[in-house]
C-alpha cells in the first residue's frame, strides 16, 4: 500500500502540474444529489440538459410534490432512464422531507462521512459514487468519487486493481488519496480520462502519465 500510495501522490502531482489545481465551487447538498442521480447510465451532457430542463421546469425542488410523475418524466427524458430515475428523485425528495421537516440536507452536515456513508447509501438508488459525490462536492469533505473514468484510469495506471468494480473501489481508493487532494485528483483524472486515456483509442503518444502506465 505504501508504494501505492506513493503513485497516486505522484499521478496527483504530474496531473496538477498538466491541469493546475481545480478551485471548489459551492453547490448545495440536494442539486449534487439529483445531478448525481440523473448521472447514472448516461454521459455529462445529457445528465446537463435533463437536470436543466428538470430545474427549468420545477424551479424548487418543493415544487416536485405538486408535479404529476409523467411531468417529471418528460423533463429529465434526456437523461435516459427518465421512468426509474423521476421515482427516484420523488421517494428521495420525500424522504429529505420527513428527516428534516423542509428539503435541506443541512442534518448532514452535523454528521460524520462515515454516518453519512451509511444513511444515503441506504437508500434505493444511491450508490458508493453518488454519496461521494454529495461528500465531496455539496459538503466539501474530503472524499473521493470513482467514476468510470477514473476507474478506467485508474485500472491502466495500475493503483486499482482490475478485479475491483467501481462500487468497492470507493472504499479502495480512501486510503490511497493524498490528504485534502480529492477534488484535485479526482477532476483532473476525468480531464485527463476524456482528452488523452480515452476508453477507446487512447493517446498514448501523447501521454505524460507514460511512465506510470500499466498498458
Amino acid at each position: 500500500m505504501r508504494k501505492l500510495r506513493a503513485k497516486v501522490e505522484t499521478v496527483t502531482q504530474l496531473l496538477e502540474r498538466r491541469y493546475g489545481i481545480p478551485r471548489r465551487r459551492r453547490a448545495d447538498p440536494i442539486d449534487v444529489l439529483i445531478q448525481t442521480i440523473l448521472s447514472q447510465n448516461t454521459n455529462d451532457r445529457n445528465r446537463d440538459r435533463a437536470y436543466r430542463r428538470l430545474r427549468g421546469r420545477f424551479p424548487l425542488w418543493e415544487d416536485i410534490f405538486k408535479a404529476k410523475t409523467s411531468a417529471i418524466i418528460e423533463a429529465i427524458r434526456p437523461g435516459g432512464l427518465a421512468g426509474q430515475k423521476a421515482r427516484r428523485i420523488g421517494e428521495i425528495l420525500q424522504w429529505i422531507q420527513r428527516q428534516e421537516g423542509r428539503l435541506s440536507l443541512g442534518f448532514l452536515r452535523r454528521m460524520s462521512s462515515e454516518e453519512i456513508i451509511e444513511t444515503l447509501g441506504s437508500l434505493k438508488g444511491i450508490g458508493p459514487k453518488t454519496v461521494h459525490c454529495v461528500l465531496l462536492f455539496g459538503l466539501g469533505r474530503d472524499a473521493f468519487p470513482v467514476d468510470t473514468h477514473v476507474l478506467r484510469v485508474g485500472k491502466r495506471l495500475g493503483f486499482i486493481p482490475e478485479k475491483v468494480d467501481a462500487e468497492k473501489a470507493h472504499a479502495w481508493m480512501a486510503p490511497l488519496v493524498p490528504e485534502g487532494k480529492s477534488l484535485s485528483l479526482h477532476l483532473n483524472l476525468i480531464r485527463f480520462g476524456r482528452s488523452v486515456c480515452r476508453a477507446k483509442n487512447p493517446q498514448c503518444h501523447i501521454c505524460f502519465l507514460v511512465d506510470e502506465c500499466s498498458l
